[in-house]
């Protein structure tokens, strides 16, 4: 049924940003359900639309290392994507998670490039919180989220210079080579998989805003077991991005990164210090690497030694 509702879009959507998004209306719960100490955060974008976020403060009595700006993904509100960022206030991150106009409780409607806006209006709360100066920003941005990053942040290098690292998970480099893949899966879409991607568009793709982020220290997560964003498109972010990079094979579903504390840990750990931590580099360190799955594992072997060689 999701394939049939993503033909039905493509067929009657051409060439239209809305594509990119799923919002869901409302609040169905809030940080405090899940033990978080929060406040609610309200931004104006330059157009005016008012735009509602979260607070996560660093957990009492733990020393501030930094704040990181959650960009979700393309469905739900910022509440169904509280699983990845919940952790950090423990590791002593403030957290800031925003909801695009037209999700949650923002107003609006989504669309590029009116999205950029409220980024914008982001990073123009997080230049004047008193709470959040003199300390590092980091950006994470899973799935449409890590794309919505990148652009934004090859469009802006002021706002650029202010960041740490900036940490993709699940991110695709291709919204159109992406939207291929996922046609690709069904016999039904299989056929017309290349016309129709090519109704999805590409120009504020990562994978063409990777390059001017020289400078930026890069971490991308990606999943060997991701259905919607297969590993081909990991390899393509680490390729297009200038160094320092660190492409991190995972285990898990699409933006299920941060339920494993492996990769809590590993970002943790990257955070210290973004410029030389090469993660977890080797396939065998990975948890739960399927032992019967010795060709796959050549062949990633083979896919990451290509991808490290000199461009």
């Amino acid at each position: 049924m999701k394939l049939l509702g993503i033909l039905t879009l493509l067929l009657t959507l051409t060439g239209c940003s809305s594509l990119l998004f799923y919002p869901e209306p409302g609040q169905p719960f809030t940080p405090d359900k899940a033990h978080l100490a929060y406040r609610d955060v309200t931004l104006t974008a330059a157009d005016g639309t008012r735009l509602h976020g979260w607070w996560l403060p660093a957990k009492a009595g733990v020393p501030v290392k930094g704040t990181v700006l959650h960009l979700h993904g393309n469905g739900g509100n910022l509440a169904w994507h509280l699983g990845g960022s919940w952790w950090l206030p423990e590791e002593g991150y403030q957290v800031l998670l925003l909801d695009y106009r037209g999700y949650g409780m923002s107003q609006g409607e989504p669309s590029l490039p009116g999205i950029y806006q409220d980024v914008d209006a982001t990073f123009a709360w997080l230049n004047s919180a008193p709470e959040v100066q003199g300390k590092p920003l980091v950006v994470l941005g899973q799935s449409l989220g890590g794309a919505i990053a990148v652009h934004y942040l090859a469009e802006h290098p002021q706002q650029r210079a202010r960041v740490k690292a900036l940490i993709l998970d699940g991110a695709p480099a291709s919204y159109r080579d992406v939207a291929r893949y996922t046609l690709s899966t069904s016999w039904l879409t299989w056929p017309l998989q290349t016309p129709l991607s090519w109704l999805i568009p590409d120009a504020d793709s990562a994978i063409k805003g990777l390059p001017q982020l020289s400078g930026t220290p890069l971490l991308i997560f990606q999943s060997l077991d991701d259905s919607l964003v297969p590993l081909s498109n990991g390899i393509s972010l680490y390729q297009a991005a200038p160094p320092p990079r660190v492409l991190q094979l995972t285990r898990g579903g699409h933006v299920q990164t941060f339920s494993d504390p492996t990769w809590r840990r590993v970002m943790v750990r990257y955070l210290e210090d973004p410029q030389h931590f090469n993660g977890l580099r080797r396939l065998a360190e990975v948890p739960n690497y399927p032992s019967h799955s010795g060709a796959l594992r050549a062949q990633q072997n083979s896919e990451i030694e290509h991808s490290e060689s000199p461009q």
